[in-house]
């Protein structure tokens, strides 16, 4: 199959999740909410539903949202962990409502979700995890995912959303996984510092090189994900039977055109692996 037959297969993808990051809901200037990029994001999300496919969207920004919402700015680099339960549960609820907003506004309705590790190694959490979506899918409605930053500790953290968007995938059998980021794909070395870098349009089969060109850098300094989370994402996804995209959310846009066959971002094609442990991979992030 040839690179442009693979790329329209995209079009006959009917569940896909798409992982949206901090940096690309925000203002860069200010911290707060992008309500333009927002709704341009909920619009694309609700076209693609009316087109009769299934969209689990797995949105970052809740403690960022609380931050600016408690005027915390200083607060950037502090650990302490109650500080950053309490700031997420202040933005995960102004995050929600302000995509319950909007989704109405297209006849849709949004669901959340919050997660933990514990929700995939425990097996009847898993269960439950999995039921929930599969009948918020059945309703027709649009599952909004995160992870339950108030409750989660070091100990149960998947850590970020890159690697949480994977694993709502392999739990949902999804066709497609389409990671937003602020990087146009994978490339050889990181584009910001080294201008010779390549971009990697299509990766058939992942092997140890790709893993070496994801660098922990990331261009925000309000997510927590970087090229090497996406790794650990491809690895997840295509492992699990998911096709998979790094694209640029510069432009919101992208996603239709990713559904009708354009070749933008770096496409990792699925390469199921039947003896791939998903909980085991999932107990084992951290440790």
């Amino acid at each position: 199959m040839s690179t442009n037959e693979r790329r329209a297969s995209l079009k006959d993808k009917r569940r896909i999740v798409i992982k949206i990051g901090s940096s690309s809901l925000q203002h860069q200037e200010t911290g707060d909410l992008d309500y333009i990029r927002l709704e341009k994001l909920v619009r694309e999300l609700c076209d693609i539903c009316n087109q009769g496919k299934e969209v689990i969207l797995v949105s970052s920004g809740a403690i960022a949202a609380g931050r600016q919402t408690m005027a915390a700015k200083d607060m950037k680099g502090d650990n302490e962990i109650a500080v950053k339960q309490a700031l997420s549960a202040i933005g995960q609820a102004k995050l929600m409502m302000v995509y319950q907003k909007l989704f109405s506004e297209y006849s849709h309705v949004a669901a959340q979700i919050l997660m933990t590790k514990n929700t995939i190694v425990d097996d009847l959490n898993r269960y439950n995890a999995k039921n929930t979506f599969m009948e918020l899918l059945k309703l027709g409605a649009v599952p909004i995912v995160n992870e339950n930053d108030t409750v989660a500790t070091y100990e149960i953290e998947i850590g970020d959303n890159d690697t949480l968007s994977a694993i709502v995938a392999a739990l949902t059998d999804a066709d497609l996984l389409i990671l937003l980021s602020d990087i146009d794909g994978l490339y050889t070395d990181d584009p910001r510092t080294n201008p010779e870098a390549e971009f990697i349009p299509l990766v058939e089969q992942l092997s140890e090189s790709h893993f070496h060109m994801g660098k922990s850098s990331t261009g925000s300094g309000v997510g927590t994900g970087g090229m090497n989370t996406k790794m650990t994402a491809a690895r997840i996804a295509t492992s699990t039977g998911t096709d998979m995209i790094i694209a640029n959310s510069k432009d919101i846009g992208i996603l239709h055109r990713l559904l009708n066959g354009s070749e933008e971002g770096t496409l990792f094609l699925a390469n199921k692996d039947e003896s791939f442990d998903l909980v085991g991979f999932v107990e084992g992030l951290h440790k």
